[in-house]
């Protein structure tokens, strides 16, 4: 299995969090975001949207974060990264997507980029958009923990919610973004780092990680 990954995006990082949970080997190719690999002909052949993560298995090819974590619990179903339960499923699901469908894409390096040059914004204002998105999505999700949230997003065994979760704090905290509003959130945060899945998956333990 290989895996097309960069240590700072959280797409891959949420898969990157899957295949350690259910330990499962994969050999890591790595495509730096910030050198426009991504854009490259060869990157472009295995991923025509030209984004990171891409699965290789067996000669499928597969794109799209959740789509390859959902891969991943049908092809190895233990540990269970969603409940048995159809609400359960339904709840873990609408949890992910509210980071991998209303922050992530507003926020993800292609929207910055484009804010700062065809748009013509600032830094101040390119962060004071990124922190905006990130409260908006926040407040969702603390909301919601508030209600089905155990130790973790979803109860108390680590869920696809909270592959999405971790990723979207670390960058909440690498912009510097106001936390304090989400002690939640928070709290499950630190429950899942306590776990080798998680803080295996971080970007600062990546062997492309820079500074």
């Amino acid at each position: 299995m290989r895996l097309y990954t960069f240590f700072r995006g959280s797409s891959p990082f949420r898969v990157r969090i899957a295949l350690h949970f259910k330990g499962i080997a994969f050999d890591p190719v790595f495509v730096h975001l910030g050198k426009g690999e991504q854009f490259s002909p060869g990157y472009r052949a295995v991923n025509p949207q030209g984004l990171v993560p891409a699965l290789e298995d067996d000669g499928l090819r597969l794109t799209q974060s959740l789509a390859i974590i959902e891969y991943l619990e049908e092809k190895y179903p233990q540990p269970p990264l969603l409940p048995r339960d159809a609400p359960g499923r339904a709840r873990v699901r609408a949890l992910s997507l509210v980071v991998a469908c209303e922050i992530h894409p507003l926020n993800n390096p292609r929207v910055l980029k484009y804010l700062r040059g065809k748009m013509a914004q600032g830094e101040d204002e390119v962060n004071a958009w990124y922190r905006h998105w990130i409260a908006e999505g926040l407040a969702v999700l603390e909301a919601e923990a508030a209600h089905g949230a155990g130790k973790f997003s979803h109860g108390d065994s680590p869920t696809m919610a909270d592959c999405c979760l971790v990723p979207q704090i670390f960058n909440a905290k690498r912009y510097a973004c106001d936390l304090a509003p989400y002690p939640r959130l928070l709290r499950v945060f630190d429950a899942c780092m306590k776990l080798d899945a998680f803080a295996r998956a971080q970007p600062s333990r990546q062997p492309d990680a820079e500074p």
